[in-house]
């Protein structure tokens, strides 16, 4: 027994899946049920639960489980401490975004942040939010980006910055030939809009609520960058972060708008597990980040 084999299966019971485990500690799913198998030779108990179908401990599994988090987190403690004794920054930072953050807002952090440490890598996984929320709690990202942050259960948020909200048109809309309108002149227009779960499209219809603007809503996606693919072939006009239209409107298949009446913002956040250790490499990181805030 091992700090490795205490360590898979932590990451085991915390993302309640065989394949998270494997990939999070670089070996194959069977060799992280074989692991299993092996501790539970080992303490002559067992510790997962058979014949169920989600994953389950024992009580003794639970009990082991607690062990391993206690003296896996005071190992990183240690080795964390000890690269800031000798300066060093290595490793990895795993972050998990979502898709606008991670394509228009995150890009030029991680270069200034590569510049400075060339010995981390930087890993990056495109998700929803939803999903942003529990890579970081079941440890599978060091560190999440979201829109609207919101208060949970184990999860530490902090302000990164803000994005201000327009409208965006094909040339041909009729919208097109103004720069700026009230907000009330998108009544009656298809819009293309994000998917009602997503949290930037709750915070649009409350607008639209306390505005009384009713709009034809024609399509719903998951990410920014098909719903522009959708704008750019006049299927509707969309509200989105002003940071992500800017090559469109540089290569002229988009135009934005903005309201005269009312300006819309956008708080991101990031986020991490209540509690988590932070390695040298992932505080150089939030270093960078809290460098430059800005609005857009």
């Amino acid at each position: 027994m091992n700090l490795t084999t205490l360590k898979i299966f932590r990451d085991l019971v915390e993302t309640r899946s065989f394949s998270k485990a494997a990939a999070l500690n670089s070996v194959t799913q069977s060799a992280v049920s074989q692991q299993v198998a092996n501790l539970e030779r080992r303490l002559k108990c067992l510790l997962v639960e058979r014949g169920h179908r989600d994953f389950g401990l024992t009580a003794e599994g639970r009990r082991f489980y607690d062990g391993c988090k206690t003296l896996t987190l005071q190992f990183e403690r240690m080795m964390a401490e000890l690269q800031e004794m000798n300066q060093r920054v290595s490793g990895a930072v795993r972050i998990s975004t979502i898709y606008s953050i991670g394509l228009h807002e995150l890009p030029p952090y991680i270069k200034q942040y590569l510049r400075q440490y060339p010995l981390v890598n930087v890993h990056v996984e495109y998700r929803r939010s939803t999903q942003v929320y529990e890579d970081v709690l079941q440890n599978v990202a060091d560190l999440g980006l979201v829109a609207f942050p919101e208060r949970r259960a184990h999860i530490e948020a902090r302000p990164f910055r803000r994005d201000r909200l327009v409208v965006i048109c094909h040339p041909d809309h009729p919208l097109a030939a103004s720069s700026s309108i009230p907000i009330r002149r998108i009544m009656g227009h298809k819009l293309v809009g994000f998917d009602p779960d997503i949290p930037t499209r709750k915070a649009l219809d409350g607008i639209f609520r306390r505005h009384r603007i009713k709009v034809e809503q024609v399509m719903d996606f998951d990410n920014v960058e098909t719903l522009k693919r959708a704008v750019e072939i006049n299927m509707g006009i969309s509200l989105v972060p002003l940071s992500t239209v800017s090559q469109e409107v540089k290569n002229h298949t988009l135009r934005v708008v903005e309201f005269t009446d009312e300006q819309i913002f956008r708080p991101l956040g990031l986020i991490s597990r209540r509690g988590r250790v932070f390695s040298p490499a992932i505080k150089a990181f939030l270093r960078i980040l809290e460098e430059e805030p800005r609005v857009v």
